[in-house]
């Protein structure tokens, strides 16, 4: 059997080959990227506020927790609403971005998802309800699913061959990096000031990239794709540099949308050769959501704070966070090399052994005995000493980390 895609083809075919050669060294060493770069950097900057909006229950439902107010005061229900309501804004805002992005244009649905981002840290930084709450999560949530379906397009559309394969790891590290960011904001933020100012951080990044992407260029192929040639052309020249020979590629891309614009036939999409590496793709996604995955980011710390006692639970949600940008950084270098096959077999594999060892763990370990008090107890009562029995508890974060390494 032969690979869809033969290893010797290292790097990503952007225009079709009967559109001409693709665009050689010189050309691609003569173009400018920092323009470039700033276009993504302006978009990525969505990607940051998602991954900081996806965990932001994981420091704030402990605090909400132990609330004074009974209007504020979270229980188990409200808890696990709060944090899991973010994923149908998520599902909305993805849906919807499918139709914003062929008439609104990639940039202007990544700024459109701005609106509703504000809008929702603004209700949960002065929220004086769970109403409000759970709206705001929402509202976050639709916006995170507006900026995962359209920022990738966008960064596809503006970038050149020899960086596509960077620019393209950006998102997931810009996300993970905003999940960072969110962990230690909130063991720092918590000393200091109060939660609700986590929220007011939120609003940074989201008005960064608005303000950004006003100064932006739409992308030339979705130009083109609405008969605006001139505007693509200067979109291009200005992605590039002038004295690049940017008209060459501006043709090529040209004479792509015009072959592409065609309608895919109901026969074509019978095709094995195209249904079934689609089906193999969604079904991936689909079970790895499945596997949980969003469940432990969100409740990061509440997990921690019923199992791990050496390490505060901020400090351990911290660690996966490093854990998980670590990781992410790995599969971007060694993905060319290694190979996608080899890579999600490992990534299965280490996510299986750590989701059994986490489950066994809690199943034989009671949550009772989870926490430093009792394991004092525990201890003194058998007259042992108390370092095993602490060790012990760094099963949780260590089996934690390898499944989101995994």
């Amino acid at each position: 059997r032969e690979p869809l895609v033969r290893k010797t083809s290292s790097s990503y075919r952007t225009f079709p080959e009967s559109a001409g050669k693709r665009l050689d060294k010189e050309y691609l060493q003569s173009l400018h990227n920092k323009r470039l770069y700033l276009a993504a950097f302006a978009a990525v900057l969505g990607n940051f506020s998602f991954g900081f909006a996806l965990v932001y229950p994981s420091p704030v439902i402990p605090a909400l927790e132990a609330h004074p107010s009974p209007a504020l005061r979270l229980d188990q229900h409200t808890a696990s609403w709060f944090g899991s309501v973010f994923t149908l804004g998520a599902a909305a805002g993805g849906l919807s971005t499918m139709l914003l992005n062929d008439r609104l244009g990639r940039k202007l649905s990544i700024m459109f998802s701005a609106l509703p981002s504000a809008v929702g840290y603004a209700l949960m930084a002065g929220a004086q309800g769970i109403g409000m709450l759970l709206l705001g999560r929402v509202l976050t949530g639709y916006a995170g699913g507006m900026t995962a379906a359209s920022i990738p397009v966008y960064l596809s559309e503006i970038s050149h061959p020899g960086v596509r394969g960077m620019l393209g790891a950006c998102p997931q590290i810009m996300a993970v990096l905003g999940s960072l960011v969110l962990y230690a904001l909130g063991k720092y933020l918590r000393l200091v000031l109060d939660w609700r100012w986590l929220a007011v951080a939120g609003e940074v990044p989201v008005l960064t990239m608005i303000v950004l992407l006003c100064f932006m260029p739409n992308s030339p192929r979705f130009l083109l794709s609405q008969g605006k040639d001139d505007e693509a052309l200067g979109s291009l020249c200005w992605l590039r540099g002038k004295d690049t020979d940017y008209g060459r590629e501006y043709e090529q891309i040209k004479d792509s949308v015009r072959k592409q614009s065609r309608r895919v036939s109901c026969a074509e999409i019978k095709d094995p050769f195209i249904y079934k590496p689609i089906l193999i793709a969604v079904g991936m996604r689909f079970l790895q959501q499945l596997s949980g995955v969003t469940c432990v980011l969100v409740y990061l710390q509440s997990i921690f704070k019923k199992t791990s006692v050496i390490l505060k639970p901020e400090y351990d949600a911290a660690l996966v966070g490093l854990v998980r940008l670590f990781s992410v950084a790995i599969a971007a270098v060694s993905m060319d090399k290694a190979g996608r096959k080899i890579l999600l077999f490992v990534s299965a594999g280490v996510m299986l052994v750590s989701s059994l060892t986490m489950g066994l763990y809690i199943h034989f370990v009671p949550a009772s005995q989870n926490s430093t008090i009792a394991n004092k107890t525990l201890v003194s009562s058998a007259n042992l000493p108390a370092e095993p029995t602490n060790y012990i508890t760094l099963i949780p974060l260590l089996a934690t980390m390898f499944f989101i390494m995994g």
